[in-house]
């Protein structure tokens, strides 16, 4: 088995996993990416509508900052984030986004005078300032105050992955593609790097590293129908897993996106909505209003979904071969609107559905889009358990988005994440030494090779597509948007038995190099230990927080379940996995729990909440200077960054007296 040595091993070459590849380049260390597939095919290319940044350049955005941004993204999470995360965060994505128009990404721009946008399903003249012509514009994106979500038309991801892929050419930074790590080498305490396999010639390589880096993105494919790329199975998630040592954060978090095409599931961005499109029922009839006067659209993606998904239970949905959906409506857009900010929307609809989007209305219906669980990581981007392994994007609970994620903070969180872990992974490259007795190395590679040979020449007697479709359905079924005990502990049960089942699977074909047969087999048992978590952990909390919805527990429960879900795998016979709880501190808040804002507030308060309210306000109290709104926040929740990023961001309206007008 060939080994390989690194500094920096990231593995996953998207957004995130480049952006801390730099990083560690920067800073003059050895790196090495792995990837199933080229960089510029990585998932992150398929995000649309934007990045969330504060950058108030827009009249609409006017007044915009870290505090407004911090404040949404905790709300967004129904207080299951980390809001020191959250903080970090908010502080550096403007940071982020300058950076990126440095290195070539073609931010849309502000333009001065008046333009015509569509607010509220009627048409208003917003009048941008002379002052702001020319800089980064932003739309209006659901569960945000002000308009932030930084945008290149509708192919942001896009943009922005090229330009990072870019940057890393540049740099030198080697991807090797077609290569899939399957085993984390560890002694039990401290990561080593991985165990790989050549999708092409069947190679067993192994990369041993100071650190190592997961950035393989989300697992929406254990669903049957979902937004995500065809890569995006978990099995980051199921690496650390499997190590039986690092653990999984709140996998049960899982968010639905309102407006997927039906049937296939391709993403229609939230823009179509920020941008001003409405939702619509099989009489025509815009229905969000009477379910969210307030927002509206432009609710929290979990609360537009199940708003959907109660008035199609209510009849309202359009009758198809392929069930029940609602309407898009972007008519009222405009074709000059759609064909320069929503062009990639109206290419998906004339190819997919045969339909114009500038005169027809999108079926649509909410599918699996985003996954806030992941490998549970420290704020510094590290496992608390596993010493040199670090996670980052969408594989990670770093945890900025608790149990729902606000639209435009993914793309946002790859970049920003990656550029605040980047940091860190550097320093922790810098500081260790790399000390592995090649033993270790063998044993994880036997495992594998082991593995591969029980597939091939074992004669089982299981197909592995079969129990992977049986896997999407119990998923699709029983842990959707809406989940309940009965069906949660029927969907643990069926999926430990196709776990059990998985260990006698058998190939038809016995080839050891590109055999897709082989590879989906190697996937799958995988892929069902993530699903596990999922349904496991949806089970054991009895609670409905952000995505996390129990039609049989509908209270968000401050006082019982203000905490993370941590999964472990406990041993490799194990058929569940074992599920302990990290408390989350009420006292260190800087935001405490509250209202947030949508229907019913039936939460059951935490005692600590009335305390923190109270200590809040003493600190505010003795500040000599409580209007500074910098010093106001240092003094509630401090917080760290690496110090390149902590000076302020700089605005146009803190140095200019603008002259703008949000609507005439």
């Amino acid at each position: 088995m060939k080994i390989i040595y690194t500094d920096s091993l990231v593995v996953g070459a998207g957004l995130a996993g480049l952006r801390v590849a730099i990083a560690s380049k920067e800073r003059g260390l050895d790196t090495i990416v792995l990837s199933l597939i080229p960089a510029k095919r990585s998932h992150s290319v398929a995000a649309q509508g934007g990045m969330q940044a504060s950058l108030a350049n827009t009249v609409k955005g006017m007044g915009d900052n870290e505090d407004v941004h911090f404040q949404d993204t905790v709300k967004g999470s129904d207080w299951g984030c980390d809001q020191q995360v959250a903080r970090m965060f908010t502080h550096c994505a403007p940071k982020a986004v300058r950076e990126l128009a440095h290195w070539g990404v073609p931010w849309s721009r502000v333009s001065q005078g008046d333009r015509e946008v569509i607010v509220n399903a009627q048409k208003v003249t917003l009048t941008e300032a002379k002052e702001a012509h020319g800089l980064i514009n932003a739309r209006d994106f659901g569960g945000t105050q002000k308009w932030r979500t930084c945008y290149t038309a509708d192919g942001t991801g896009h943009s922005l992955l090229y330009a990072v892929d870019n940057r890393a050419i540049s740099m030198g930074i080697p991807v090797h593609e077609r290569m899939e790590a399957l085993k984390i080498i560890h002694d039990g305490k401290r990561c080593h790097g991985v165990i790989a396999r050549c999708l092409i010639t069947g190679e067993i390589r192994a990369y041993v590293a100071k650190s190592t880096t997961i950035a393989t993105g989300g697992y929406g494919r254990i669903y049957e129908v979902s937004t995500n790329a065809i890569i995006c199975e978990g099995i980051g998630q199921a690496l650390a897993l499997e190590t039986g040592v690092a653990t999984l954060g709140n996998m049960e978090a899982v968010q639905f996106h309102p407006t997927a095409i039906v049937p296939v599931g391709i993403l229609t961005t939230e823009g179509c909505r920020g941008d001003g499109g409405v939702l619509r029922d099989k009489d025509g009839h815009r229905f969000m209003p009477d379910y969210e006067p307030d927002k509206k659209e432009l609710a929290s993606r979990d609360v537009v979904s199940r708003r959907m998904t109660e008035h199609i239970r209510k009849g309202k949905g359009v009758d198809s071969p392929y069930g029940p959906h609602l309407w898009l409506d972007i008519t009222l857009l405009g074709k000059k609107h759609i064909d320069t900010n929503l062009r990639e929307v109206k290419e998906i609809c004339q190819h997919f559905l045969g339909i114009d989007p500038v005169t027809e209305w999108i079926p649509v219906r909410p599918t699996q889009h985003y996954s806030m669980g992941g490998i549970r990581t420290k704020a510094n981007g590290e496992s608390p358990q596993l010493s040199g392994l670090f996670s980052v994007g969408e594989a990670a609970c770093w945890d900025m988005h608790g149990f729902n994620r606000l639209g435009g903070n993914s793309l946002a969180e790859a970049v920003v994440g990656g550029m605040i872990i980047g940091q860190y992974v550097a320093d922790f490259c810098q500081q260790a030494t790399l000390t592995i007795d090649t033993k270790l190395i063998e044993h994880f590679g036997r495992q594998i090779d082991s593995e591969i040979t029980e597939l091939i020449e074992g004669g089982g007697t299981e197909k592995t597509m079969t129990i992977k479709q049986e896997m999407l359905k119990i998923m699709m079924d029983y842990v959707g948007i809406f989940r309940n005990g009965t069906q949660l502990e029927q969907a643990v049960n069926e999926l430990s038995e196709l776990l059990k089942r998985s260990r006698n699977i058998g190939l038809t074909c016995k080839k050891r190099h590109a055999n897709p047969e082989l590879v989906d087999a190697l996937r799958v048992k995988r892929m069902l230990k993530v699903a596990l978590t999922v349904a496991s952990g949806a089970h054991a909390r009895t609670e409905s927080r952000g995505a996390h919805s129990r039609e049989d527990y509908p209270e968000r429960n401050d006082r019982d379940w203000l905490n993370r879900t941590l999964s472990a795998w406990p041993d490799e016979n194990a058929l569940v996995p074992t599920l302990s709880y990290e408390p989350i501190d009420v006292l260190s808040m800087e935001l405490p729990p509250g209202y947030r804002g949508y229907g019913t507030n039936n939460a059951i308060a935490h005692p600590d909440t009335v305390i923190r309210q109270q200590q809040i306000e003493q600190i505010l109290a003795e500040l000599d200077n409580p209007s500074d709104r910098v010093a106001r926040q240092a003094a509630i929740m401090p917080y760290e960054l690496p110090d390149d990023f902590m000076p302020a961001n700089q605005r146009l309206f803190d140095n200019v007296d603008v002259k703008g007008d949000p609507a005439k």
